[in-house]
């Protein structure tokens, strides 16, 4: 019996401390994976913040692009027919979108749908304002006729999508 009283008296203090040290290790590396992680996350959004900043650029830049307004001073010349007109703008709009359809994976669902809202809209534009023209009338005449629907309505396709976007990146990031 004495010797047992002897063993306990070197080994259960041995078990304190070495459960203590267990505990204490556990819980440093506990809170060093939660250091580590907290930095990774400040790093990644350092490196994640320019892109997805540079993403709403980019996206507003789209919109400005496919605006009809925009699109007929940059696209129009004297020798396109209406027919002419209508493909040319309708090509360009496609071509903006397909090049710039990576910014998805940056901005929110809500702003991307806005964006697709808009680019189906002025297309919708373009296609319905063709309709009252002539195929082979003057280029022109086309471009005249799309910026008169685009002037009546109360909110431009485009606009709204930029508002929200601008308005979603005041939100997010400043």
């Amino acid at each position: 019996m004495e010797a047992l009283l002897e063993i306990l008296k070197y080994t259960l203090p041995a078990l304190v401390v070495f459960l203590t040290v267990l505990v204490m290790l556990r819980t440093w590396s506990r809170n060093e994976d939660k250091r580590r992680k907290k930095e990774f996350n400040m790093h990644l959004t350092d490196d994640i913040l320019p892109v997805r900043l540079q993403a709403y650029e980019r996206s507003i830049l789209l919109l400005e692009r496919i605006s009809p307004d925009s699109m007929i001073l940059r696209i129009s010349r004297s020798d396109f027919t209406a027919r002419q007109m209508q493909q040319e703008l309708l090509g360009n709009i496609t071509s903006e979108f397909e090049h710039n359809i990576a910014q998805q994976t940056y901005i929110s669902t809500e702003a991307w749908d806005k964006m697709k809202s808009a680019k189906n809209q002025v297309i919708n534009l373009v296609n319905e304002t063709s309709k009252e023209v002539k195929p082979d009338a003057p280029g022109t005449t086309l471009g005249k006729l799309i910026l008169e629907r685009l002037s009546e309505l109360k909110n431009p396709p485009s606009q709204v999508a930029i508002d929200y976007l601008k308005q979603e990146v005041k939100t997010l990031f400043f």
